[in-house]
């Protein structure tokens, strides 16, 4: 189990994580901000709000394991 899809995409079994191209966005925002003059210790602290479900089932068939037809319907990445 990893945290970033990119490991399931190199045979990891699955992740479950923060959205990182949503968060990069996120951070394109506030460096804009800070570059037209806002103060950084002024600027709030966001959680993340976009996560990513990512399996891979040919990991999983070779490891015996069969995710559950509901889970696999719910990831965002299904590699195969």
């Amino acid at each position: 189990m990893f945290d970033a899809s990119d490991f399931v995409a190199h045979d990891g079994l699955m992740s479950y994580g923060t959205d990182l191209r949503d968060l990069f966005r996120r951070a394109a925002t506030y460096v804009d901000k800070i570059l037209k003059g806002a103060s950084p210790a002024t600027l709030p602290v966001e959680r993340p709000t976009r996560f990513e479900l990512a399996v891979n089932l040919k990991t999983a068939a070779s490891l015996g394991l069969k995710f559950p037809d509901a889970l696999v319907a719910r990831a965002d990445r299904v590699v195969k």
